[in-house]
């Protein structure tokens, strides 16, 4: 890196990135393949027997466009941090590019296809990653300048304005990415590669707005503004059967996160907060779906009862509970791995006693079908809803109902944290014989973990057994809990949001990813990997976890950044320092 450095002038650094952004440019008008590949041609006529156009880019193509032209403004504009907004947007080019060239070359299309070929020529791609190696070269060879941060006592209404514009620009980012080449990959066969595009255009994009400070900048106006950014979040998030994603499909997935959005919210008090390993949580979200199926009129259920959905949903949670106060007993001997077996040997004793049909609550293999969809004031939740004009899918009540969950769930969560006995969780966490000394009950403190987290799951597996119609005890196998806890670490432990970012990603990226067929959990277990090696801390994680594992102060500003003198050599120095 320091050879580099010295090679590269200053002014041979500016030029590398001018050509960079000037290769993209051309690399958005250039074919990217040869002839048509075996799925049929590749999408946005980058296939150059469909080359009638080069101007009218569109898809992965105007995205080059975008990424170079926005170098070539970083390169002549007055930019403190130019080198950090530079390396983002080269490393936008090149996944941009490599994975589309990739995807030409490995599904049949071999060397020719993105090259040359019976005198045919397609070089978009070679050309788009040349033009973003150039770009990230040029901006590691000189200093890589710190984060800007932005001053945020701003007036209330600006406060409010730019938080609504980014939560709705936000909203339309989220609808794009779920509509990338289609539901699942249905009818598309270049889905996978449409979809990992644009995340890697994305990707580039607010790195390089993170760069200059914006992304910080409005997480500080968020979190000084909770109140009105928790109201326009949860109106955004019920706006979105009204965008393109508001199809059947996608509320159905968005159903399917919500209720493992507040699982993970549940196991991240157990884990996240009490640092309490559990491998067997997936048995209470089990426990209460079965309950609830067998106080809800369902035909093979034990029980001929047909209860209300609110009152079979508390049911369900406080049986959950208690099951869970029971679980969390060992805590107050084990802990550590020998906790860890015994919370799986749970799951696994439930996973058994369903499937054998122990008592006869559960259907064994022949499971419990029938369960009724919720119906509220003559409004079945499983038929689409009409308001006015505009028609709304099916399963979109199940999906407001979810949100109407996770939020109340978070605000649970978000209370205990913040209470005496959410700091009890936290110091058990850190260190259990400390906190012991300091006079916490910390076995008491497990359990109401236990408990409080169990109940939670049992809630969400209640809206589980209405949705879904069938309860089974396959639905609850020991893969469900490793998810569920991958959810709560990938987002961030302790985090509110990190565990429904997690539970999205965990749910949404293998259906994008079908596309790839054999290759899919491979490739879905390597972004799990990078994104644990470079955000061992979660992709939202709390103060605590920041500090522990980013090197970063409270407010993510990166320890080097906050200018503090760290002298241990000696007391003078010390006692220098605090004079």
């Amino acid at each position: 890196m320091n050879r580099l450095k010295e090679v590269l002038k200053p002014e041979m650094a500016k030029q590398l990135t001018v050509a960079g952004g000037v290769l993209a440019i051309i690399a958005a008008l250039l074919p990217w393949a040869t002839f048509v590949l075996n799925d049929g041609p590749y999408p946005d006529k980058a296939t150059l027997q469909f080359f009638d156009s080069p101007w009218a880019v569109s898809g992965f193509r105007l995205h080059t466009l975008v990424l170079g032209i926005a170098v070539l403004v970083v390169a002549f504009a007055p930019i403190p941090v130019r080198n950090r907004v530079q390396r983002a947007l080269g490393w936008g080019m090149v996944a941009v590019a490599a994975i589309n060239t990739l995807f030409i070359l490995f599904d049949g299309g071999g060397i020719g296809a993105i090259t040359a070929i019976d005198g045919s020529y397609a070089f978009g791609g070679i050309v788009g990653i040349v033009a973003g190696v150039l770009v990230i070269v040029s901006a590691i060879a000189g200093t890589i300048e710190p984060i800007l941060h932005w001053k945020t006592k701003v007036p209330t209404l600006v406060a409010y304005t730019v938080l609504l514009v980014s939560f709705v620009v936000l909203l339309l980012l989220v609808a794009m990415l779920l509509n990338a080449g289609g539901q699942g990959g249905v009818g598309n066969p270049y889905a996978g590669a449409i979809f990992l595009s644009l995340l890697g255009f994305l990707a580039g994009a607010l790195g390089a707005l993170q760069g200059i400070g914006l992304t910080g900048w409005i997480s500080a106006l968020s979190d000084q503004h909770k109140l009105f950014s928790v109201g326009v979040l949860l109106l955004c998030a019920l706006a979105l059967p009204f965008t393109e994603a508001g199809t059947d499909y996608w509320m159905t997935t968005a159903a399917n996160i919500g209720i493992y959005a507040a699982t993970a919210i549940g196991l991240n008090i157990v884990v996240g907060l009490a640092g309490l390993l559990d491998l067997g949580y997936v048995a209470f979200l089990g426990i209460g779906a079965f309950v609830a199926a067998n106080f809800s009129g369902a035909a093979a259920a034990a029980f001929d009862i047909d209860l209300p959905f609110v009152l079979v949903a508390i049911i369900a949670a406080i049986v959950a509970g208690i099951f869970g106060a029971v679980v969390g007993s060992p805590t107050l001997r084990v802990r550590g791995d020998y906790l860890a077996i015994v919370t799986l040997a749970f799951g696994e004793i439930f996973k058994k006693s369903a499937q054998n049909d122990i008592g006869g609550l559960t259907g064994g293999a022949n499971a419990i079908p029938g369960v009724p969809p919720i119906n509220w004031f003559g409004a079945s939740f499983d038929k689409p809803l009409t308001i006015g004009a505009v028609e709304l899918p099916s399963g979109v009540l199940y999906y407001v109902l979810i949100i109407v969950l996770v939020a109340l769930v978070m605000v649970v969560f978000a209370n205990l944290k913040n209470s005496r006995i959410g700091r009890a969780w936290i110091a058990i966490r850190e260190d259990e014989d400390a906190a012991r000394a300091m006079g916490i009950k910390t076995g008491q403190a497990k359990i109401l973990a236990f408990l409080i987290g169990a109940t939670l799951a049992g809630l969400a597996g209640a809206v589980f057994a209405h949705k879904t119609s069938t309860v089974a005890y396959d639905s609850f196998q020991f893969i469900e809990s490793v998810t569920l806890l991958a959810a709560v670490i990938l987002g961030g432990m302790g985090s509110i949001p990190g565990a429904v970012l997690g539970a999205a990603l965990l749910l949404v990226l293998p259906e994008k990813l079908r596309d790839f067929a054999d290759y899919r959990l491979m490739l879905f277990g390597l972004a799990l990997v990078l994104i644990m090696r470079f955000r061992p801390q979660g992709l939202v994680p709390d103060r605590h976890r920041r500090a522990e594992l980013a090197d970063e102060g409270a407010e993510g500003v990166p320890i080097e950044e906050l200018n503090v003198h760290d002298d241990t050599t000696g007391g003078d120095a010390k006692a220098g320092a605090a004079r």
